[in-house]
């Protein structure tokens, strides 16, 4: 008898062990945003894509754990046209950290090119749960791939596909103000019709239109040709420097250029980068990781800075392709010095304003949002392209760097830098504003 009860009593302990929660850590949604990134890198997605591709498995991960976190807010009727993510079934045991990080891969598996080289990783996640709770495992991958299949649907809704058949940008030759395509590649405009892209936060493309820039004029004395000979002054001056350049130093941090054409004999190749919103995100994991944040609250920090980059991709595109701006580089060589090379390779696309001053300025502030300001941080995120830490006091001292980075690269106006800073912080102080991750009785967001 005595027997029979041990054996019993093994099996219900056997029993209750398989009923115990997978854990899930932030290093797990780290390592899963690592992995798409790896991947983005790889197939060559352009800064405006590619803000895309970060926010919407952020927010389906995210509307899992608000359905269980007391302290979360939906997003639901936040962002503009998302519906309620279906409930799972009462019935069935659901980790909703796993569902949620099989909902981040499942669609960003539908973002990227090279799908299969998520797999493995995926699997091996998929191994590992399965082994520990097969039951609950099962459960919440069904629900994650539900919910996930809810935001693919209101994903495929924002416009992006439309405009993968409109028009190339027509270059306006006739006028000597408007972008014309730059060396080495002389590459065509790149997204051209962004700003018909679905906001999420913002109510229009144009909600922070700025003010235009200079007026173009190449007489010597006016605003504009002043800034275009700055541009060329702070080059030379700071090549002269040559290795001890902090300024080139600092313009090579932040290229974040995720297509360079390199020339060389009749060999033409490309390295690849990151882009500005990435090295933004790579910052929000160095402050989840910094703050020891759980997971839920590194899917907040994550979420909540993909979409104020978002955003500002949008608005900022939006007024590229309105003012159409020539870049310094096809002046200073047509106007000043033939020879002249910026330090950095002139991007793809108008001048006006700067994507990393905007992006910088919104993700800074939303960092800040969540962080609080004079939040010190070592920025390791360049790393892997062969570039050396740096430090900063704030989120905010990080975007203002970024954004004259690109004054030293030689790619940008100091108009361009200085009013896409504000354009960008003016965005990211809406998305503070308008929206809401946790509830008011905690704090911060």
């Amino acid at each position: 008898m005595k027997k029979i009860f041990l054996i019993l009593t093994a099996i219900s302990m056997l029993s209750c062990g398989s009923k115990e929660e997978i854990e899930v850590t932030p290093d797990v949604m780290h390592q899963s945003i690592d992995k798409v990134t790896e991947i983005m890198i790889h197939d060559i997605f352009s800064p405006p894509v590619a803000s895309r591709i970060f926010a919407y498995p952020n927010i389906a991960a995210y509307e899992i754990l608000a359905l269980q976190n007391e302290n979360f807010v939906s997003l639901e009727g936040q962002l503009t046209e998302l519906t309620a993510i279906p409930k799972p079934d009462a019935t069935n045991q659901i980790n909703h950290q796993v569902a949620a990080v099989i909902a981040h891969i499942d669609v960003s598996r539908r973002l990227i090119f090279s799908e299969e080289k998520l797999t493995p990783f995926r699997d091996s996640l998929y191994t590992d749960w399965s082994s520990k709770n097969k039951k609950v495992f099962e459960a919440s991958k069904a629900y994650g791939l539900q919910v996930a299949a809810h935001i693919v649907k209101w994903m495929n809704d924002d416009h992006y596909y439309q405009t993968r058949t409109m028009s190339k940008f027509t270059v306006n030759t006739d006028d000597i103000s408007r972008w014309q395509p730059t060396p080495p590649a002389y590459m065509a405009g790149i997204e051209p019709h962004w700003n018909k892209i679905r906001p999420f936060v913002i109510k229009t493309a144009n909600q922070f239109k700025p003010e235009p820039p200079p007026a173009f004029s190449l007489e010597k004395n006016s605003i504009f040709y002043k800034e275009l000979k700055e541009v060329y002054d702070i080059s030379n001056e700071i090549t002269k420097k040559g290795d001890a350049s902090e300024e080139i130093a600092i313009a090579q941090f932040w290229d974040c250029n995720p297509y360079v054409s390199v020339t060389r004999g009749h060999l033409m190749f490309a390295t690849k980068k990151i882009t500005p919103g990435a090295h933004w995100i790579g910052i929000a994991k160095i402050a989840a990781k910094k703050t020891n944040s759980d997971l839920d609250n590194t899917v907040l920090a994550y979420t909540k800075t993909s979409i104020a980059i978002a955003d500002a991709f949008i608005s900022c595109w939006d007024e590229k392709y309105r003012s159409n701006l020539i870049r310094p580089e096809t002046l200073i060589n047509e106007h000043i010095d033939e020879n002249w090379k910026p330090v950095l390779q002139t991007p793809p696309f108008p001048e006006y304003t700067s994507g990393h001053s905007v992006v910088s300025g919104a993700a800074a502030l939303t960092l800040t949002s969540i962080f609080g300001d004079d939040f010190t941080f070592d920025d390791d995120t360049e790393i892997p392209f062969g570039l050396p830490v740096r430090s900063f006091t704030s989120f905010n001292k990080a975007a203002e760097e970024a954004a004259i980075s690109r004054m030293y690269g030689g790619i940008h106006y100091r108009k361009a830098v200085d009013i896409g800073l504000q354009q960008g912080r003016n965005l990211g102080q809406f998305v503070i504003d308008n929206l809401t991750l946790k509830s008011k009785s905690v704090s911060p967001q």
